[in-house]
């Protein structure tokens, strides 16, 4: 293939060819190919590809080589549909540009603190990279500045309408320079999209990838939820009971690589590091060691294990789950080889339960839920190991005898049995690493394969950040039809208080989509939400770990932490517990929408509001004693 494209042909610029290097690219994706050079000559272009493909670089890279580092204004804005996304495309932003002297680039999105934000943008950034409810929010407010903006991206535009925000996006568009340069990517052309295209592109270049990732047959794939247990228990529990010849566990950072091996080595297992930091000498070094099988498991990067081949690994870990399909299909390639059989156990968060679902729909390959050895399990497997070593030392028929007659004489001596004398031995013997192990097992919550996620294979939002516009109609919600239904047994769940509520101006959809952003927690699972004026309550199935209540804890709704807790029916006054005049506002899952129609706002425009949108201080009709403010998702 000598006609073959390299990032070296593709005029991008020296400090981003240098961070290209850095992490290993050589040869750029079909997207990435096509979409370069159109977005380096200041074209528009509409990117028809799947999550998975590279198309982050294919609009990252070239847009950083036209960057002006000296103008502190933002150059490039990138709008994403989740709070997932917008950390990803900003963490890949910043990795591209570690060449790129005084860089900035800052995500924005609901749920995160304001002022941080408005701190960071008053200091400077040059990329901005946000979901639409709170570009939207900085925008009314005056604190984000596009003036000086160069480019636009709208990326997984078929997901943001799926979640609602197509108005938004086209409010954002619409208070814009006209002359800026426009880059929509979407997996697929619904119509709606295809209007934003016909509005807001100017002769936009057309480019369409089909994605073709895959991975073997003989390769078993699963993921552990993490849940309740720190994950270098859980990595411990899965090596001591997981039958493995050779094993490579992949971090995301050099840092982690040498750490992690430390760890592991302490807990008794053959481990060592193998990051770019690492001389080619001891990389090769290391490889080798892991060939003879004088290694059994090496932790690894990305660009590090690129090209390992190595037969006798039997596993593949992925400790920090990878944030591109495509990385996950290169990571366990590793096993599998020469028609072997592999397995490979993927670690996801509640947070990044969106990566997996990406992940399975790039590659047409179904992950299966594992649970995690418990302590009964661990404890058999140490037994199995520490009596096979007794066999094996009699087996060998070593000379016993000076061993034999200290102990009949300590025996005579001290009145003890052989028996007793061989207990103390193997406790001692044992007592670094005790063959009776105990562990307080956290299940995670199992999810149906199918609830919670639309046809697409995609988790179920439930409102999410749309609803930054305050849940109204305009939000386009989608049809109850097309929501999961679902009966709850009120004995599987356990009613919570949050301390938000209707004076706070909460609506149920906001309530549903920071706990299924937040949590994990599908939708379809979340059961009664009852507002009082001062709080709400809500039903959970029952189970939810610490640890997830602990971040359900921080997570805020209209600017407010939920601080939830266990209701216990009693606080709060005594006109949120009576119902005083109004009562408690109670909704089920499947109430329908109190109006079929949009809330009527004021025409005429404010601060530079275009007309028949909302304007900063504009008032919703016919309620003149509450001051309004913006709709947004906290």
């Amino acid at each position: 293939m000598t006609d073959q494209i390299l990032f070296t042909d593709l005029a991008l610029s020296e400090p981003v060819l240098k961070a290209i290097q850095s992490v290993g690219y050589e040869v750029p994706s079909p997207i990435q190919a096509a979409a370069i050079p159109v977005l380096l000559q200041g074209g528009d272009i509409l990117g028809m590809a799947q999550t998975g493909t590279g198309k982050t670089a294919a609009f990252a890279l070239p847009l950083l080589s036209k960057l002006d580092v000296k103008q502190a204004d933002p150059q490039i804005l990138v709008l994403a549909p989740t709070r997932e996304l917008a950390i990803q495309v900003a963490e890949a932003f910043q990795k591209y540009a570690a060449h790129i002297p005084g860089f900035h680039v800052l995500p924005i999105y609901g749920g995160q603190d304001m002022t941080s934000q408005l701190r960071q943008l008053k200091r400077g950034v040059h990329v901005v990279v946000g979901t639409p409810g709170r570009v939207m929010d900085h925008l009314r407010r005056g604190s984000l500045n596009l003036n000086s903006l160069k480019s636009l991206v709208l990326d997984e535009a078929d997901e943001m309408l799926r979640m609602g925000f197509i108005d938004d996006v086209e409010w954002i568009l619409e208070h814009t320079p006209e002359t800026r340069q426009t880059a929509l990517f979407s997996a697929t052309m619904p119509r709606e999209i295809r209007k934003v295209c016909d509005n807001y592109l100017r002769d936009a270049k057309e480019i369409k990838i089909a994605s073709s990732q895959s991975t073997g047959d003989n390769i078993e794939q699963v993921y552990w939820m993490v849940s309740g247990t720190n994950k270098l228990d859980a990595l411990t529990r899965i090596l001591e009971v997981e039958p493995f010849d050779g094993m490579i566990i992949f971090v995301r950072t050099k840092t982690a690589t040498v750490e992690l091996a430390e760890k592991l080595e302490a807990r008794g297992f053959s481990a060592a590091a193998l990051n770019g930091d690492m001389n080619q000498q001891l990389r090769e070094r290391t490889i080798e060691r892991l060939k003879s099988g004088s290694l059994d498991i090496v932790i690894a990067t990305d660009v590090a294990a690129r090209g390992i081949d190595v037969e006798r690994v039997s596993h593949v870990v992925n400790y920090d789950i990878p944030y591109d399909s495509e990385a996950y299909v290169h990571r366990i390639g590793r096993t599998g080889r020469a028609g072997r059989s592999g397995k490979a156990i993927l670690f996801v968060a509640p947070r990044e339960k969106r990566l997996l679902y990406t992940i399975e729909k790039a590659t047409k390959k179904p992950i299966t839920l594992m649970e995690l050895p418990s302590g009964a399990a661990v404890t058999k497997h140490r037994i199995d190991q520490f009596t096979q070593q007794i066999t094996t030392t009699l087996a060998e028929q070593p000379d016993l005898s000076f061993f034999n007659d200290l102990l009949a004489e300590f025996s005579n001596k001290n009145e003890v049995s052989p028996e007793d004398i061989a207990s103390a031995l193997a406790y001692l013997l044992q007592r670094e690493r005790p063959l009776q192990v105990k562990f307080t097992d956290v299940k995670p919550e199992r999810e149906s394969r199918g609830e919670g996620r639309d046809r697409g294979g995609r988790e179920e939002r439930g409102g999410r950040d749309r609803n930054d516009r305050g849940g109204r109609d305009g939000g386009r919600e989608r049809s109850r039809e097309d929501r999961p239904r679902r009966e709850h047994n009120d004995e599987n769940m356990v009613r919570y208080r949050i301390e938000v509520g209707r004076n706070h101006e909460a609506r149920p959809g906001d309530i549903v989509g920071a706990i299924a952003n937040e949590a994990g927690i599908s939708s379809a699972n979340i059961g009664h939400i009852k507002l009082h004026d001062e709080f709400s309550t809500v039903d959970l199935p029952k189970g939810l770990s610490n640890d997830v209540l602990s971040q359900l804890k921080k997570v805020r709704v209209r600017n407010r932490p939920l601080e939830i807790s266990v209701d216990t029916g009693a606080g709060g006054n005594s006109r949120d517990r009576d119902f005083g005049d109004r009562g408690p506002r109670s909704f089920s899952r499947d109430d329908k929408p109190r109006s079929d129609k949009p809330r009527s706002y004021s025409d005429k425009p404010r601060d530079g509001a275009p007309r028949g949108k909302l304007g900063l201080g504009d008032k919703p009709k016919g309620e003149k004693s509450k001051s309004f403010r913006p709709k947004k998702f906290d």
